[in-house]
């Protein structure tokens, strides 16, 4: 069947605009975390079970597979297809706390951290900690049996699974917490019920399968399913809901799941343990273990080599004998008086132990978080310096942690032998499990043997002379699937296919993942890693980067941009003009207009990629030779531009005002059906008052520059007499005289050039602003104090296109945002008149990328506020400083999240810190955002009469 075939009779059961079938989303989909590469023929996104079980019908009706994916972080090659990709990350988002954090019940799409700062508040959290938590979704979490650095086994998510609901490829849909379910299933499915009752009857009258599956379980294990479900539950359903847990979403959708949580300790100890040797090291963990240790992890001498050069990392460790090794361990308790105890134990057996040097613990948080920092810097450290073109693989063993230092030393041997010479080693040490990274390039044949041949060495190392787990916590994915029989065994090899077969006869949900009779499955389909540009050739396409992204829900998030970016290289490349021209012309909209270049991908990104520089760059080199004469042309004569877009605003309202409010909206949309890049108006546009005067008296003195935004755009109500005057007014009240530059509307700090990759343009408007403030801070005596975070970081950052004589000044000069001139100037001078009962706060993004700043604006809410919400679904609002006035969808789309968080809510007032974000939050929550500024000069008055007086205009 054709793939546009496949795509109307898709339209037939889901509406037309949750169905993809264009080129550029089969190629951003065809890629997860792992090393492997299928695009699909279709990427749909269903909302409902009803729709789920059509599309079961659908797919076993026109023979086509269909697999599950949330949020594409596993590495095993598990979320890929070549059939129907059902993509569950835009939706299946519910979740709520129960039993006073006792349970928590989520769906597919939510987010692991998301679920853990729902259940902060009462002290808890789920029990699987996988280092993904911040992105992977519990849909993923739960079909990988996903663990992590402390839960081991005890609190993995099998043994946390309390209850859940799940739909078959029958079509049939079952929740363990409805106990007329069990009946129903029986009755419904009678071959299935019946076909695993004899299954376990077959297990529990083996002992010798008993002897096996217990034994194998008392660690990390996720090869295969999880045939202890038939030991530990007696009721088929039971037993079927726990096989699915580890399952990889090869036996049904799991549509929601309730799970006991565990305590989450707020008292750690945590301190990093150096040892000669790996053996020593690993001689240790037994009595680390006895001792309470909550984790426990190794690093090999290549490993804390690979992170050596990072800001604050201990100075031992780049001292550390070639051969050495560590342990980072960490103590959680309830309280300090059980923490004290847990160190004092570790004291009396700390002669037992054959450390290089005394250990040193730490419970400060800001020591502690360095010394995780050491641990989770290695993987991206590895990929960050990898050659360009290779893959970065994470392989995922267990070994008994009784000889697991002779195992490390085998695995060692065996990087050498097939010269993977930057092999590290890490890993879960309490439970034996390892994690090592390789780089692999896949561009060649002898590229495919040589990994062939060290996984099958690998195979015969773990399983055969260890008898360990070829994979403990990532899933058995394509790469295991052929040698799950090695590890376990035939005959129990053979259950796993009979649990297959029965309950996905067809073998059209996610075929080839965790049983694959190809043996050699684990090397086709391989990706390859074109390069494309310095900037994301680094991408190990991981996926972390993407909940950071406000354009995740609409087009593309920062790893598909860039996976579309290397097919567009292979296909060029590759002579394959006619998919190039498709994939370059969807590229423009999805690509490059939507992305709102707020850098904050950069900011979850293990290898520090920001795909908003590349995207700049490509704008950039997209444009013409006129538009960037005319580009610099408006920055040149910015008073001009700034009078014509003033007087374009005061008819806009005019027309509104004559016609009807929503006049100018209609307008605008009808103008874009001609023009696609005219920008939209909006109903939260008014205009700013005139610039106010200064004020020239006073012990202290700023030099206040107001934005761009600020001079045009003032608030709705009438009543609010804008955020200059504001600013200067506070100003006041703390006694501090504000100057403001002459002729300041003849300036921008050049954020809407840089953003557009307007380089001249940018060059020119940034060079013009600092030699007016050089002139006006008087050779930089006084500090320059801006009204919007973005303009404060555009400013700050723009050394780079000044000019030699402009680059000393910028060094003298000391910038302020508006949020740094409250705190550290204002706040002190003023008293409290009122403090608001329940406010907002929303961080802007680039307030996330300046230091200090998002504490700040946290501590000045809560001085004037008895309680501040900062939304948990809270990111980039999608505005980019006019994104929202050309893509409306954008804005939208990255704020829907927190908008119905918030949802029925009453507040005093919701604040952040620049104009153009406020609009757009305020048109997407429905509630009016305002600067911080207002919350300070509602909230205050002098501390005594400053005596400042104002002076006549500034003149300009």
């Amino acid at each position: 069947m054709k793939q546009r075939d496949i795509g109307e009779l898709l339209q037939e059961i889901l509406p037309q605009e949750r169905v993809k079938c264009k080129l550029i989303d089969l190629v951003a989909s065809a890629s997860d975390a792992g090393f492997y590469y299928l695009r699909p023929v279709a990427v749909v996104y269903p909302v409902s079970e009803s729709e789920i079980i059509k599309l079961f019908k659908f797919s076993q009706s026109q023979g086509i597979p269909l697999v599950f994916r949330c949020a594409g972080t596993s590495l095993s090659g598990q979320s890929i297809t070549d059939g129907i990709l059902v993509d569950l990350s835009r939706h299946w988002r519910k979740v709520s706390v129960e039993g006073n954090g006792n349970f928590i019940r989520v769906q597919p799409g939510v987010i692991g951290a998301i679920a853990n700062a729902q259940l902060s508040c009462f002290g808890r959290k789920i029990g699987p900690d996988p280092a993904s938590i911040g992105s992977a979704m519990m849909g993923g979490i739960i079909s990988n049996n996903s663990s992590g650095m402390c839960c081991g086994v005890k609190d993995n998510t099998y043994h946390t699974l309390h209850s859940i609901r799940f739909v078959l490829p029958n079509g049939k849909t079952y929740d363990t917490a409805e106990p007329l379910d069990k009946y129903r299933f029986m009755v419904e499915c009678p071959e299935i019920h019946d076909g695993l009752s004899a299954l376990r009857e077959r297990i529990v009258s083996s002992p010798q399968i008993i002897g096996r599956l217990r034994h194998k379980y008392l660690s990390k294990n996720t090869v295969g399913y999880g045939l202890n479900a038939f030991l530990d539950h007696g009721e088929p359903l039971e037993i079927l809901a726990r096989l699915l847990v580890g399952a990889e979403g090869t036996l049904a959708f799991v549509s929601e799941a309730m799970l006991r949580t565990i305590p989450d300790h707020l008292h750690k100890s945590t301190a990093l343990l150096y040892f000669a040797d790996i053996t020593q090291a690993c001689a240790a963990i037994p009595l680390l273990t006895e001792s309470g240790a909550a984790a426990i992890e190794l690093m090999d001498r290549a490993a804390l080599k690979s992170i050596a050069h990072i800001e604050g990392i201990p100075e031992q460790i780049r001292l550390l004998p070639d051969r050495a090794a560590a342990l980072l361990i960490e103590y959680q308790e309830e309280d300090t008086e059980a923490l004290d105890l847990r160190v004092t134990a570790f004291r009396q057996m700390e002669a037992g132990v054959a450390l290089l040097e005394p250990a040193t613990f730490s419970s400060n948080r800001s020591e502690q978080a360095l010394l995780w920092k050491v641990r989770k810097g290695m993987f991206p450290s590895v990929g960050a310096v990898r050659a360009r073109g290779t893959t970065v693989i994470l392989e995922d063993v267990a070994f008994p942690v009784s000889v697991l230092g002779e195992a490390i030393h085998d695995l060692q041997a065996l990087f050498l032998q097939y010269d993977y010479l930057n092999a590290i080693i890490f890993g879960h040490a309490k439970d034996g499990n390892i994690h090592f990274v390789i780089t692999q390039a896949f561009d060649g044949e002898q590229d495919v043997l040589r990994y062939k041949a060290f996984l099958e060495q690998l195979v015969e190392l773990v399983v055969k002379k260890y008898d360990g787990a070829l994979k403990a916590e990532h899933g058995t994915g394509r790469n295991m699937a052929p040698f799950v029989e090695a590890e376990w065994g035939t005959e129990i090899y053979q259950l796993m296919q009979e649990v297959k077969q029965l309950v996905d006869p067809l073998n059209l949900l996610n075929p080839g993942v965790i049983l694959n009779a190809d043996g050699n499955a684990h090397v086709m389909d391989l990706k390859t890693l074109t390069q494309v540009e310095q900037e994301v050739d680094k991408c190990m396409e991981c996926g972390f980067c993407e909940q950071k992204c406000p354009s995740r829900d609409l087009t593309l998030t920062p790893r598909k941009r860039i996976v579309v970016r290397r097919e567009l290289m292979k296909l060029k490349a590759e002579g394959n003009g006619s998919e190039y021209r498709e994939l370059l012309g969807q590229y423009q909209y999805q690509g490059l207009d939507t992305c709102a270049v707020d850098g904050l991908c950069a900011t979850a990104c293990p290898v520090d990629i920001n795909t908003g520089d590349l995207v700049k760059r490509l704008r950039r080199e997209s444009h013409s030779p006129l538009a960037n004469h005319i580009a610099l042309l408006i920055a040149k004569n910015f008073k001009f531009v700034s009078h014509m877009v003033r007087f374009a605003l005061v008819s806009g309202l005019l027309v509104n005002k004559l016609f009807g409010k929503g006049t100018m909206f209609r307008l605008t949309m009808g103008f874009r059906r001609l023009m696609p890049s005219f920008p939209i108006w909006t109903g939260q546009i008014a205009l700013a008052r005139g610039i106010p005067a200064t004020t020239e008296a006073g012990p202290l003195k700023v030099v206040y520059f107001p934005t761009c935004i600020s001079r045009l755009l003032g608030e709705r109500d009438k009543g609010k007499k804008g955020v200059m005057q504001t600013l200067v007014d506070v100003a006041a009240k703390a006694g501090i005289a504000v100057l403001i530059p002459r002729k300041v509307d003849h300036n921008c700090c050049g954020q809407i050039y840089s953003s557009k990759g307007f380089k001249d343009a940018f060059s020119q408007s940034a060079n013009d602003t600092i030699e007016l403030l050089w002139s006006q801070t008087q050779q930089g005596l006084h500090p320059v104090v801006l009204d919007i975070s973005s303009c404060t970081q555009t400013i700050t950052g723009c050394r780079g296109v000044l000019s030699e004589t402009n680059k000393s000044r910028f060094d003298a000069l000391r910038f302020m945002d508006s949020i740094d001139f409250l705190y550290d100037m204002v706040l002190q001078r003023l008293k409290i008149t009122q403090r608001k009962e329940r406010i907002v706060l929303h961080n802007v993004c680039s307030l996330m990328k300046m230091k200090g700043l998002e504490d700040k604006l946290l501590a000045l809410a809560k001085h004037f506020s008895k309680t501040v919400t900062q939304p948990l679904l809270a990111g980039c609002c999608g505005m980019a400083g006019d994104r929202g006035f050309l893509y409306p969808e954008l804005t939208r789309a990255a704020n829907a999240g927190q908008a119905a968080e918030l949802k029925n809510l009453v507040f005093d007032g919701c604040y952040s810190s620049s104009k153009t974000c406020e609009m757009a939050l305020s048109d997407a929550i429905g509630m009016d955002y305002l600067s911080v500024l207002y919350l300070v000069d509602e909230c205050s008055d002098p501390l005594a009469t400053s005596g400042i007086g104002s002076s006549s205009s500034n003149g300009s």
